[in-house]
């Protein structure tokens, strides 16, 4: 069943109040090299971020790859694979889902769709609209996934991760799921928080501060700026009061019940105080 598209999220991006999504980097939206002529070690443009809840490993989805993240901040590529994941989320122990584009080695149509790890990232399976689809966002919500395609602008979602139906249209660089599954709240490409019904496409601006990206802790909303600063709301976004900062601009935000997280472009940081204060933890 498809949507009516929402003409008021439709927004053109020209002077880029965010950089901040993955567009910002020119890089991000091409396949990673086939030749590896980069750095081995260099991480490469910051995607998003998740942690394992099997041993609280951080992963880093980027550019160049999958990594893996120890306590002393040193990064390894999973399973030497140059995959450039674009949408990235943990839904169990090494239990995974992305997108985004191959390692060039590999015999693959340029856009993979959905896919699936169950080995923390070691192998993936291909699960929907390979060739299709490129998920910059990936954002499960019980037994729903809702996922949105960069390709065409389109917030969907699935029960079974096979069959998908649209939900709305827009320039989307967000969405967080609260504890009502047609319930979301999403950032848009200028800057915009929006609150969203899933159930009719629907959605409204609720004003506030510029904000990045969005996400849920404990029923409260917590916002990143452009700027890099953690703002936290009670009220479903009629107010904010700010907590900390990482810094700079950030990349990928997530809260996880291992704490929250925020990336710059090549850094990322976790804060255990409700984002209060923030440490560099790659």
């Amino acid at each position: 069943m498809n949507r009516t598209p929402l003409v008021a999220l439709t927004i053109v991006v020209a002077t880029a109040l965010l950089s901040t999504a993955c567009g910002a980097d020119p890089r991000s939206d091409r396949p990673a090299t086939d030749g590896h002529t980069e750095d081995a070690t260099e991480v490469g443009h910051i995607h998003g971020l998740g942690v394992d809840p099997a041993d609280d490993t951080l992963y880093v989805a980027t550019h160049f790859g999958l990594f893996r993240v120890d306590d002393a901040g040193e990064a390894e590529r999973v399973a030497d694979r140059w995959q450039d994941t674009m949408g990235f989320t943990v839904v169990g122990p090494g239990h995974f889902l992305g997108s985004g584009h191959p390692d060039l080695t590999e015999d693959l149509p340029p856009h993979l769709g959905l896919i699936e790890s169950t080995d923390a990232g070691e192998s993936w399976t291909p699960l929907a609209l390979q060739g299709e689809a490129d998920f910059h966002i990936l954002e499960q919500a019980g037994e729903l996934l809702y996922a949105y395609d960069a390709t065409t602008g389109r917030l969907l979602r699935t029960e079974d991760r096979k069959q998908f139906e649209e939900v709305l249209t827009g320039d989307l660089v967000s969405v967080a799921a609260t504890d009502e599954a047609e319930q979301l709240y999403a950032t848009t490409g200028d800057g915009q928080l929006v609150s969203i019904d899933a159930s009719t496409g629907q959605a409204r601006e609720l004003g506030g501060p510029v904000t990045a990206y969005v996400d849920t802790a404990d029923g409260d909303l917590v916002g990143i700026g452009p700027d890099g600063v953690v703002r936290v709301s009670d009220d479903s976004g009629g107010s904010w009061r700010e907590a900390g900062s990482i810094g700079g601009r950030p990349a990928a935000f997530t809260v996880t019940e291992q704490g929250w997280y925020a990336a710059t472009a090549e850094e990322a940081y976790r804060s255990s105080d409700d984002g209060r204060t923030w440490e560099r933890v790659l």
